[in-house]
């Protein structure tokens, strides 16, 4: 797992190397938010308000809350409207009430058309204002009469009957019909100011009277999340999973990126680093299918976590780099004359760094002189599926040329197994880096031995690992 921080640079190289599989897969998204709304068709959402006069505290409030949007209330609601396969139950889900500012509930109605929404909504808060006040007259069937008004009306008929036997009794006559006349009058006085006093102590007539204020507007758009916000939202979802599966990768990414690192898992000396001039990679013979069309064009075929190449110097730079290679090897082992070069197979930075090197074990210019020239070099490429190497014949050892970031450490390991397997002995690595290169004159140009042809890739006759 790689542990280098992820920067801006990053997301940037991503957004540059990977913009059309970004596109393709953001594309994919928004068909997926498509089909989302489909499957789930729109709604619309209007809201009624309703006032409750009077003083309430927040816990009475909540209350009435949970009534507006109980099945007492939702099971009227469903009888009213009479709509076909719709229940208390399933009207329920798509009501909704909340309390705000000012003693008022707002009550918010759900449905798949604008009509509907703004009948349900209506029809809410009317059965909401008849429950409630049915439940204030301390019954829960608003047909019905409450005790109060019962009350009330008991005593009018007995103020009817006191009327009646006042007007019965011998008006002035006797003393007798002068004191039934006062006691009359006393009785009614009396109940006038029992059913006052009844009415001031009733703590319902304080929040009685809620008011429905108004008809629900008809909504004219629909509710959340509308079809173009789950487009949007499918595309932005999966352009910001395919960026994290590239950051995720990233941190999983096991190839080694440093000399030290891949020196180690060859158990083998580093010589140098040399560079290559940074060019479109060579279509092969076995990328011309459709699928290596496709690759190329959702841009695959390249890497995206390599750093952008470094600016080099001339071309005389970078032949003293190999010649230094090409120096330290002779330094280290004078008695070689002969080595075999490694290359894995697919890495055309390591392969031409080593048409390079063997370029310049050839160039040179003393071979009668007391270091007796370079080792002459002969290059196989070898698959890291699966790696051979020939057996040794007039060669005296391995160099293995790669290139970084591209193989794990297994795999480079691969390499020396294979190389012990054919009883070749690792003498060094060379590690190659692509760089970017100034446009050339003709007169600049490097001479034509300067990139010789590659020898043909080693068949495998020794052990594999």
């Amino acid at each position: 797992m790689s542990d280098d921080p992820i920067r801006l640079v990053t997301i940037g190289r991503i957004f540059r190397r990977r913009w059309r599989l970004l596109a393709i897969v953001a594309v994919v998204g928004a068909l997926v938010g498509y089909g989302t709304s489909v499957v789930f068709p729109p709604s619309y959402t209007t809201s009624a308000s309703v006032l409750l006069p009077g003083q309430w505290e927040e816990r009475e409030m909540l209350t009435q809350v949970d009534v507006a949007t109980s099945s007492s209330v939702t099971d009227r609601v469903a009888d009213r409207l009479g709509w076909s396969g719709v229940s208390g139950s399933e009207l329920r889900d798509q009501v909704a009430a909340k309390a705000t500012n000012g003693n008022i509930i707002k009550i918010s109605g759900t449905a798949e058309t604008p009509e509907r929404a703004q009948q349900l909504s209506d029809q809410v808060a009317r059965q909401f204002v008849k429950f409630a006040a049915g439940i204030a007259g301390g019954a829960t069937d608003t047909e019905a009469p409450s005790e109060p008004e019962a009350l009330r009306k008991k005593v009018e008929e007995t103020n009817r009957r006191i009327t009646d036997l006042a007007d019965a009794a011998d008006p002035g006559r006797t003393v007798e019909s002068v004191q039934a006349r006062t006691s009359l009058e006393k009785l009614r006085t009396s109940l006038e100011e029992a059913m006052t006093k009844l009415d001031r102590a009733d703590p319902a007539n304080d929040k009685a009277g809620m008011v429905v204020m108004g008809s629900a507007a008809r909504p004219t758009g629909e509710a959340p999340p509308t079809r173009t916000q789950l487009i949007v939202a499918g595309a932005l979802l999966f352009f910001l999973l395919a960026v994290i599966g590239h950051l995720t990768a990233a941190r999983m990414n096991r190839r080694l990126r440093t000399e030290p690192e891949i020196a180690a898992a060859l158990g083998s000396t580093f010589l140098g680093a040399v560079d290559v001039p940074d060019e479109p990679p060579v279509q092969r013979s076995g990328g011309r299918g459709a699928r290596a069309r496709l690759r190329r064009l959702l841009g695959l075929d390249t890497r995206w976590d390599t750093p952008t190449p470094q600016r080099s110097g001339d071309e005389a730079g970078r032949r003293i780099r190999y010649r230094r290679v090409c120096a330290r090897l002779r330094a280290q082992l004078p008695g070689l004359r002969r080595l075999l070069v490694v290359v894995p197979e697919g890495d055309e930075i390591a392969r031409r760094a080593a048409a390079q090197l063997v370029a310049s074990a050839e160039s040179d210019a003393s071979p009668s002189s007391s270091s007796k020239g370079y080792p002459m070099l002969r290059v196989v490429e070898v698959s890291m599926d699966r790696p051979t190497v020939p057996d040794r014949d007039t060669e005296s050892g391995a160099l293995v040329v790669l290139s970084a970031g591209n193989w794990t450490a297994e795999e480079i390991a691969g390499i020396a197994e294979a190389c012990a397997d054919g009883r070749h002995e690792v003498v060094g690595v060379v590690v190659a880096g692509p760089v970017r290169v100034r446009t050339t004159t003709s007169a600049e140009q490097p001479p034509d031995h300067a990139d010789p042809a590659l020898a043909v890739r080693g068949q495998a006759t020794g052990g594999s690992a």
